[in-house]
């Protein structure tokens, strides 16, 4: 561990309006700090201040990318092509997230990396076949680039080199547009470009059923405070994919949310080519001693995790995981921020 420790480091970009502090470990953002109405940076992402809490596994995924399969997968177990596989049981009865040391838990290595006006960095990582018990060798790059005074992208690809192997990948950022340390996102509102929503049975895995969120706690499709309705959801708030299937596209990316914050007035707008989006209100967080000592509680911040289906390799009627040998995974965000 030590070894790791040494070797995992944060990297910043910084385009003069926007700074954003990246480390190798497991692509995550550890902060990005944007300007509010008074003009005044906040950081908007729950994180620590330095590696070694996420080298220690403090960190329930803050900020991470997620892989080779984000969310759950039933039971561990999936066959492909006539083979079935066994996944670490990491999240019971489930595996959750790639396993017990997913892409999140692992060095990256920085690639390339450049400053300027529109800084970037990209990572790569190779994933051996059997790790974490998924098919195939795998290359995986990730790059983040200030595409805008105000603006983020991230641009993940992942090509298996010798096997099939399911590849949903996931940027699983804690969003809490006041500041990080401001208490719960409960004020925040959103709106989320999806018509339905996919349900779950007790142990959190769709039931493969796609449902309408019309007339439901699970409707924002017109923007809405989380709060509102968040006493509705069974469980202990929302934890559930979004259907993208409505938000108007630009530039092969389709709108996917706009969250918003009435005491700073900060806006992001999410856009995404990814089929679903994780909603996640920071349910599990519980007293995480986080940035400057800042205590992070149920509700802290708000996930918009863009992905394929939770469990997709095992229901037919979702959007194939499956990529094959001469293919390519690509899924881009777009992170776009304003004041409103």
């Amino acid at each position: 561990m030590a070894d790791q420790a040494r070797q995992a480091e944060l990297f910043e970009l910084d385009n003069g309006t926007m700074r954003v502090k990246i480390a190798n470990l497991g692509c995550t953002i550890a902060s990005l700090s944007v300007p509010g109405k008074d003009g005044k940076l906040a950081d908007v992402v729950l994180g620590f201040d330095s590696v070694e809490p996420y080298l220690k596994g403090a960190a329930p995924f803050f900020g991470c990318i997620v892989g080779r399969v984000a969310n759950r997968i039933k039971e561990g177990k999936f066959t492909l092509d006539g083979v079935e596989h066994s996944l670490p049981i990491n999240k019971p009865p489930n595996s959750l997230h790639g396993g017990h040391k997913g892409f999140d838990k692992v060095i990256w290595e920085v690639a390339d990396y450049k400053k300027g006006e529109n800084p970037s960095i990209t990572f790569k990582y190779h994933s051996h076949d059997g790790e974490e018990g998924y098919p195939g060798d795998v290359a995986v790059t990730a790059t983040y680039t200030l595409t805008s005074s105000t603006t983020m992208r991230l641009d993940m690809e992942a090509v298996p080199e010798n096997k099939a192997t399911p590849i949903s990948l996931a940027q699983h950022t804690y969003w809490n547009l006041a500041g990080h340390d401001s208490g719960n996102i409960l004020n925040h509102s959103i709106q989320i470009w999806a018509n339905h929503i996919t349900p779950v049975d007790q142990n959190t895995i769709p039931t493969g059923e796609i449902m309408p969120v019309k007339g439901t706690a699970f409707d924002f499709t017109t923007e809405k405070k989380i709060g509102t309705s968040i006493h509705e959801v069974p469980g202990l708030g929302y934890d559930h994919n979004y259907v993208l299937d409505c938000g108007e596209e630009k530039s092969g990316l389709k709108h996917a949310a706009k969250l918003k914050d009435p005491s700073s007035s900060r806006v992001l707008d999410l856009w995404t080519n990814a089929p679903g989006m994780q909603f996640y209100t920071g349910n599990y967080v519980n007293g995480v001693v986080g940035k400057g000592d800042a205590a992070y509680g149920k509700h802290s911040g708000v996930c918009l995790e863009t992905q394929g289906f939770p469990n997709a390799i095992n229901q037919p009627n979702f959007p194939s995981v499956i990529v094959r040998p001469g293919e390519k995974y690509k899924h881009s965000m777009l992170f776009e921020f304003s004041l409103e």
